[in-house]
């Protein structure tokens, strides 16, 4: 029916929306922090930046529109240039899913308050703003959790690599193809919407209990 193709619609929305505006929100995170810690290396490569071009996958992006899960292009850094290596790679890594969930701790805020309006006066426009932000919530976490997975290209491996071996490390490096290719097979076959739905709905949980405040706000003012 009529409401499923606007659903569709909107959820591939969404979608464009998280590969031009979350994307490089989450890659501009990679590039701030390593800024920050003193590597210059993302803005020669003109990566400090919110410009959708400079951060946008194609593969990642593909994988985005088609899955719900992705990546952007990854940022170049030489942590060299970190005081301490290590902790500077993993924060850097760290950066970009963190900067997944503040937004999408803001998209729950929003969330609430149009589901919020909506109950207190049903209209269509409320319904599908709601449904908007409850999805862009819902992609967001997934894309934090998702790129906290240890593999590469994904963040989780750079975050990994600050707790395990330089055997480990050199292991994961010389088979980061295979391993790459054989996950990405994982995501476009579904075998991980599983356990990715799992991850994903944990977090959204977690997001709805770290904003309990908004739902004494929305019920004092409705």
């Amino acid at each position: 029916g009529n409401r499923m193709d606007q659903e569709t619609i909107l959820r591939y929305g969404v979608k464009l929306i998280i590969i031009f505006l979350v994307i490089p929100i989450h890659e501009f995170a990679h590039a701030w922090s390593a800024d920050k810690m003193g590597d210059k290396t993302p803005m020669y490569q003109g990566r400090l930046t919110l410009n959708p071009l400079a951060h946008v996958d194609i593969l990642g992006a593909v994988c985005i529109f088609f899955t719900g899960f992705g990546w952007g292009k990854p940022v170049q850094i030489n942590p060299l240039n970190f005081k301490h290596y290590r902790k500077g790679m993993a924060l850097c890594a760290a950066a970009g899913p963190i900067s997944n969930l503040i937004v999408g701790f803001f998209g729950m805020i929003i969330y609430k308050l149009s589901l919020g309006l909506y109950l207190a006066d049903p209209s269509e426009t409320m319904m599908w703003i709601a449904v908007i932000f409850q999805y862009f919530t819902l992609i967001n976490v997934g894309l934090a959790v998702f790129n906290l997975i240890p593999i590469p290209p994904l963040d989780g491996s750079k975050i990994l690599s600050y707790f395990t071996s330089p055997k480990v490390d050199r292991f994961i490096n010389e088979n980061q193809m295979y391993i790459s290719i054989v996950f990405l097979l994982l995501i476009i076959t579904g075998i991980l919407d599983g356990p990715l739905g799992w991850l994903q709905n944990g977090m959204f949980w977690v997001m709805d209990k770290l904003t309990f405040w908004m739902d004494y706000i929305v019920n004092a003012i409705l």
